[in-house]
């Protein structure tokens, strides 16, 4: 069989496992990145036990990995600095990483797989035949087109696959601090915090040898929560008792809304769509690079056991799409409380923490075995 070719749009997490998982079963895979250089927003990721099977399944675990710490501890806590609730992974891997050193390692994995990456190369709109239409108005053929462009999907909306998005009623300025020498002494893992007050959070999270990680959630209404840079002086009279804390954030940071999209399929043709395009989520669960990760790989899987590709392209979606939705399900339900009184919420979030029911629902993606791991 003449060795078949994949044109893949969007070099995020989605796009470049999928263009490492398709490059080793023997495609030629070419990636167009928007952008000048491989970068990503975010600043740090949890990845959890379903992520790091594909990072391993791929070649790239090693690397991603290098000096992140073990995230063993996740405490919950008031803005008076009480507890609400913990949750202590036993029996299952979790990191805090900076997100940059996971598109590294995957980047340099596609690329000894023979994968070609070409940046300032923005894709337009895709066609079912397997053409895509560059910006430039040049057009490309392939046995297999992959949009992995983000949520705002040029060849999603151009194959009128869109069923649902949803923009929620908060969002996110995430960033990095460097590491106080106190904090770089801790070698025992990571203890994050996720602290509350009224509608604001601020998660604190060690993620490198160097770096903590920092995302601020607030009402996409608040106006001066959501400024960039940061308003210090709001943060901190939401949080007086993080006040050393929160002085040492810098003029870095991106504030982005967060939504929820649903596909009416996830391909048209020979084009499949992946990561945010098809299904992005809210963070409350820590999931959507994860779920990106895994549906790429198990897009190569399926490509590989299966010759024709839509009927590839089908059996995949069948298979894999009812643990994305149920992870967008679950995430989107523990976003609920943010609009919820203080009491009414801290009791939620406590049931959450005790319940073991919803802790199966709420950890069920994380301690799913991908396909092809």
């Amino acid at each position: 069989m003449a060795k078949r070719h994949a044109e893949i749009v969007g070099a995020g997490f989605a796009g470049l496992t999928a263009a490492c998982a398709l490059a080793q079963r023997g495609w030629s895979v070419r990636v167009h990145e928007r952008a000048d250089r491989l970068r990503t927003t975010g600043a740090g990721i949890y990845i959890y036990e379903n992520g790091l099977r594909v990072l391993e399944a791929v070649g790239a675990y090693d690397a991603a990995v290098q000096g992140a710490p073990f995230a063993h501890t996740r405490e919950v806590r008031d803005g008076d600095d009480r507890l609400i609730s913990v949750h202590r992974w036993q029996g299952s891997r979790v990191f805090s990483i900076v997100r940059q050193n996971v598109i590294n390692a995957l980047a340099a994995v596609a690329v000894q797989a023979g994968v070609e990456i070409v940046t300032n190369s923005a894709a337009a709109a895709a066609t079912a035949n397997g053409e895509v239409v560059l910006a430039d108005g040049r057009r490309v053929g392939a046995d297999l087109v992959v949009g992995a462009d983000g949520s705002n999907s040029r060849l999603r909306d151009s194959l009128g696959l869109l069923a649902k998005r949803k923009y929620l009623v908060d969002g996110c300025t995430r960033l990095l601090m460097d590491k106080t020498a106190e904090e770089r002494a801790v070698t025992d893992g990571a203890r994050t915090v996720e602290y509350w007050s009224g509608t604001r959070r601020l998660l604190y999270t060690p993620c490198s040898e160097t770096d903590i990680y920092i995302a601020l959630t607030m009402l996409d209404s608040d106006e001066a929560a959501k400024a960039v840079p940061v308003r210090k002086d709001e943060w901190k009279r939401a949080f007086p008792h993080l006040e050393t804390l929160i002085d040492r954030i810098g003029d870095q940071g991106r504030y982005d809304r967060f939504d929820l999209i649903r596909l009416k399929r996830w391909s048209a043709g020979k084009v499949a769509m992946i990561g945010d395009a098809a299904h992005a989520l809210p963070p409350n669960i820590g999931q959507g690079g994860g779920c990106a990760m895994m549906n790429a790989l198990s897009l190569a899987v399926y490509l590989q056991r299966e010759d024709d590709v839509v009927t590839a392209l089908r059996i995949w979606e069948r298979n894999e799409r009812p643990l994305t939705e149920h992870t967008q399900r679950i995430s989107y339900w523990l976003g609920l409380p943010t609009t919820w009184p203080p009491t009414l919420r801290a009791f939620a979030l406590g049931m959450v923490g005790r319940s073991k029911w919803l802790t199966a629902q709420r950890t069920r993606t994380a301690l799913h075995r991908p396909t092809g791991t």
